[in-house]
């Protein structure tokens, strides 16, 4: 009764690893992942170029180097996608304390290269951004500690992750990262709401997310800068937002054609950032509307799923991993039309970045690994193993 109202399968024990795998993973979400990689690709032989002429290096320096990235960031969600869901819980905690170290080492040790934010440590021959992987971890912690207190006699906690989100969300506005902080207090907000947060306790950390805002804005002049620019009834057309608007707008329904943008050649994030712009100027607003729908795939299929998922752990976690994920597409896509303030945030799977494409791998290798089709316990078994 419960494989026909859940739709899960019973699987054999003895099956192969890999037969059990394919059997088991959502194959929709999956070609959505990888659709997505393929996209970013093409996008990168259009907008990596011109970076590569300036800074002296072949002309696919950046493509091959984001064929790497992307090939170790595809390998790494394919293995975290043959774990279990305890076995990522394990390992997350591992990752998320290793990544909260080196985001408390960054003033010390880190760099800004330049941008005004120390976010990297610089390795020499690449960069690491310790909030890309604090961020998934975070996410399967935070989820950790809600489950806990689900259970009878347990800790509370709610509240240690609400002090666990206020401590991760305060370093990374000291860097300042204000985009990662707030997707990081989004995600636990979702989790929160899930977990059976109660709407007063929401609206307050509302208001104090806008008071925090006010009191940034008005003591940080890159904040301030960010917002005024956002809040401007003109767009300087001299600035990367007003590079990428014109793009978006030149790009039409078609694009312009294959190569014959111009936005990559003034665009200096034209490969990260504001990669979302080269794709509506050359190829328009149909790759756009497919790039959108792809994410969105992502997304819906992965909360159906959890919807049929009993484990409050496993539900949570994948709440909040899911619910990331599109919302860091949307507020990249959102700064590129100048629905929301510039963040500086990547757009997953598209955007070139190693930190970025490997972290996006594992927080998706962790998404497929919790939405996979696993045999769901009697409500009988469950609530007789919570009153023992």
């Amino acid at each position: 009764m419960t494989e026909m109202v859940y739709g899960t399968a019973p699987v054999q024990s003895g099956e192969p690893i890999l037969p059990r795998w394919w059997n088991t993973i959502d194959r929709w979400s999956l070609s959505c992942i990888l659709l997505l990689f393929g996209i970013g690709l093409l996008l990168g032989l259009a907008s990596s170029p011109p970076l590569a002429a300036r800074n002296g290096f072949e002309p696919f320096h950046y493509v091959k180097r984001q064929a790497v990235f992307g090939g170790a960031a595809l390998l790494a969600m394919w293995i975290t996608t043959l774990m279990s869901p305890q076995l990522v819980r394990r390992l997350a905690v591992l990752g998320f304390a290793a990544a909260f170290f080196a985001l408390v080492m960054l003033p010390f040790f880190g760099t800004d290269f330049g941008k005004g934010a120390v976010r990297w440590y610089s390795l020499g021959f690449a960069s690491v951004q310790p909030s890309e992987f604090l961020k998934p971890g975070f996410v399967v912690v935070a989820a950790w500690m809600l489950a806990a207190s689900y259970e009878v006699g347990g800790p509370p906690g709610k509240t240690f992750s609400l002090i666990l989100c206020v401590t991760v969300v305060l370093f990374l506005a000291m860097q300042p990262d204000f985009g990662q902080a707030a997707l990081v207090l989004f995600s636990w907000g979702v989790m929160y709401f899930v977990a059976g947060a109660p709407i007063t306790l929401l609206v307050g950390l509302a208001g104090g997310v806008v008071l925090a805002g006010t009191f940034a804005y008005n003591n940080s002049e890159h904040v301030a800068r960010r917002i005024d620019g956002f809040l401007s009834a003109d767009v300087d057309p001299t600035t990367q937002l007003g590079y990428a608007t014109n793009a978006i707008r030149e790009g039409g329904f078609l694009g312009v054609g294959v190569g014959e943008g111009e936005v990559k050649w003034s665009l200096p994030d034209a490969h990260t950032d504001f990669i979302i712009a080269v794709a509506a100027e050359e190829y328009g607003l149909v790759l756009v509307l497919c790039i959108i729908a792809l994410y969105a795939t992502v997304v819906v299929r992965s909360l159906i799923r959890l919807m049929r998922e009993r484990d409050p752990f496993i539900r949570l976690a994948g709440t909040g991993l899911a619910c990331a994920f599109g919302v860091q597409s949307m507020i990249n896509m959102g700064v590129a039309v100048r629905l929301l303030p510039a963040k500086g945030m990547t757009l997953p799977f598209v955007s070139y970045g190693g930190s970025s494409l490997i972290a996006g791998g594992i927080a998706v290798g962790m998404l497929l690994a919790f939405t996979r089709t696993r045999p769901q316990g009697e409500i009988g078994d469950i609530l007789i193993s919570r009153s023992r």
